[in-house]
């Protein structure tokens, strides 16, 4: 019986040449805009949690607007909509007591 060599494996992509310095710099910077975001969720939601409970909220904390949908991709489909600047940073909430989207 004949024996395979292992094909070695490529990459299509080159690797990545992100720095940890870049990678630290990215991590603050997500932690700081969930930070801002979780403080106007906090502000938002005893308002909307009536009406709204268990709703999805998606939070621009620059302007401080807010989109709201009972349905994932009916909120995406939103931000899509509103927001075409590709670069646009919100945060997404659930609107009950903790404010989280899944378990854990």
């Amino acid at each position: 019986m004949t024996q395979l060599s292992k094909a070695s494996r490529s990459r299509i992509l080159p690797q990545a040449t992100v720095t940890p310095s870049e990678l630290h710099r990215r991590k603050v910077q997500r932690h700081e805009l969930g930070t801002r975001c979780r403080a106007i969720f906090e502000r938002l939601s005893p308002q909307l949690i009536e009406n709204h409970y268990n709703w999805f909220i998606a939070i621009d904390a620059d302007s401080e607007n807010y989109l709201i949908d009972p349905k994932l991709e009916g909120l995406l489909q939103q931000v899509r909509n509103q927001y075409t600047n590709p670069d646009a940073k919100l945060t997404i909430f659930r609107l009950n007591e903790t404010g989280t989207c899944g378990k854990i």
